[in-house]
């Protein structure tokens, strides 16, 4: 059983890191070519790209051009511990995990990312900022989807064959970075959670913050509680969350919250 989760843009690059042995992203060749698409872009590209101000056009262009291997435990840090956005605050690893869980979470999740394709969560990585949905123009095409390929897919692939418990997949990664995934080739159901809030007027929906909090609150779930099996996905409570018989299916369980 193997989850996904996106990356984020908020990044904490001043906490303590443990002194744990790091691993080394698989696809950092990759990267190393894209780091060298994006040194070649203006301060104006950078900005048009992804929609920035100037300011965090220019700090990212700097990343670009600070960005070097190998690396170390000196010039980077493990990538669960880095991103810090909400889907993070809702994880919270670093005061969750025990040694176990995150031995245990380098067998059962994985990250998607823009610059290093797939990541394991203690996997090293460099601050940067480059979306998955960014229109990018390489040698391979107009995007990240078509500078990736199936490369993604395929450690996906693999990554499930070695984790333990059924072969399914937890898709609780966002639509933008899922969709760098080809699912119908994983040759393993794919769950994608559902999880809705109630409105002041009785009403449910999706709350894009909440889910957020909601998708890092089941990915810790699922390795804190060593969950093997789809079934057992109908047990997460955390956050206030249950789950909903009459509104799932097997691809799309529901989860509800109701205002308190």
């Amino acid at each position: 059983m193997l989850s996904l989760i996106s990356p984020a843009k908020s990044l904490d690059l001043a906490s303590p890191v443990p002194d744990w042995e790091a691993t080394t992203p698989r696809l950092l060749d990759e990267s190393v070519r894209l780091i060298d698409v994006m040194r070649s872009k203006s301060l104006s590209e950078v900005a048009g790209l992804m929609h920035l101000s100037d300011d965090l056009a220019a700090l990212n262009l700097q990343r670009y051009r600070d960005f070097e291997t190998p690396f170390t435990p000196e010039n980077a840090r493990p990538a669960l511990l880095m991103f810090a956005g909400d889907v993070y605050q809702g994880m919270a690893a670093r005061t969750r995990f025990d040694d176990e869980d995150f031995t245990e979470a380098a067998r059962t999740l994985r990250i998607l990312s823009g610059l290093y394709g797939l990541l394991r969560p203690l996997d090293l990585i460099q601050p940067y900022r480059l979306e998955m949905g960014v229109r990018l123009a390489t040698e391979r095409g107009r995007s990240l989807y078509e500078w990736w390929g199936d490369r993604i897919t395929r450690l996906v692939r693999s990554d499930l064959g070695e984790s333990p418990g059924e072969r399914v997949l937890v898709n609780l990664a966002s639509h933008e970075y899922a969709s760098a995934v080809d699912l119908d080739a994983l040759d393993a159901p794919v769950i994608s959670p559902r999880f809705e809030d109630q409105g002041p007027r009785g009403d449910w929906k999706v709350i894009s913050f909440s889910a957020k909090r909601a998708r890092g609150e089941m990915a810790a779930w699922l390795v804190r509680e060593r969950v093997r099996t789809a079934r057992d996905l109908t047990r997460f409570d955390a956050g206030g969350y249950r789950y909903v018989t009459a509104l799932s299916t097997a691809a799309v369980p529901v989860f509800r919250r109701a205002r308190v």
